[in-house]
């Protein structure tokens, strides 16, 4: 069934017009008729069950059923540091981070980012990617909106954190992810994944001083798409919910 996120409490029992974007897709993309059945989320981890009651020319109403809690999300609470990658990368990336359970990311500017914007245009690039969260969890089930960072420098983010296990991919750690002990309570983890062509030297001293744990994740060397989606996947077989 058809799922649209709403960036508003969504009322139970109700008739509601559903904004501009769910209209489109509803009506203009899917060719839904009066009548059909979609699920409603809001982020509040809980789904609405409703039927398209009107469709007008430029809105759609549609009647709500009861509310109820629909929890999909992992026991970790995942922090991935993206060292900016360029283009479709770094939006593949962040959408199967979250089919994959990340609760945020902090998109990362380090020496070797090959990407150079100013602030105006970061700006609408974090809203493109949290619209491309927004979908991700209409498509994977999701009913919690994970939440995109505004961008940092390497150094400002870790220092920036505090509790959790800190996780730093790298091609000569001697620590894989089967071997990491885990007893964090708030279950939060910080995982930082460099751009593609590694961290510099400098920058790895500087993780280490802020008690980031090495990793390796195999004998071979990963993208940067394909070594986060990897440690992600890792660390919920190993931690979480994926069996």
């Amino acid at each position: 069934m058809t799922r649209i996120f709403q960036p508003f409490i969504i009322s139970q029992n109700s008739l509601i017009t559903l904004d501009e974007n769910a209209f489109n897709h509803l009506i203009r993309v899917l060719r839904m008729k009066v009548g059909e059945q979609i699920i409603l989320f809001d982020g509040s981890n809980q789904i609405t069950p409703a039927v398209i009651h009107t469709i007008n020319k430029k809105n759609v109403i549609v009647k709500t059923a009861t509310t109820i809690t629909d929890n999909r999300e992992s026991p970790l609470n995942i922090h991935l540091g993206q060292v900016i990658s360029r283009g479709e990368k770094m939006e593949f990336t962040i959408q199967k981070s979250v089919e994959l359970g990340i609760t945020s990311i902090t998109p990362l500017l380090s020496e070797r980012c090959g990407v150079k914007l100013d602030e105006a245009r970061f700006d609408k690039k974090i809203q493109q990617w949290q619209k491309i969260i927004i979908s991700a969890c209409e498509q994977c089930g999701r009913n919690v909106i994970p939440k995109v960072n505004p961008v940092m420098k390497l150094d400002n983010w870790c220092a920036s954190l505090t509790d959790g296990l800190k996780l730093n991919l790298h091609p000569k750690a001697k620590l894989g992810i089967n071997q990491l002990s885990y007893n964090n309570q708030n279950n939060n983890i910080h995982l930082l994944i460099g751009p593609e062509g590694g961290l510099s030297d400098n920058e790895i001293s500087m993780v280490n001083n802020y008690h980031f744990t090495d990793i390796l994740l195999g004998p071979r060397i990963l993208r940067t798409e394909t070594a986060a989606l990897t440690a992600l996947t890792a660390l919920q077989v190993r931690f979480g919910d994926l069996g």
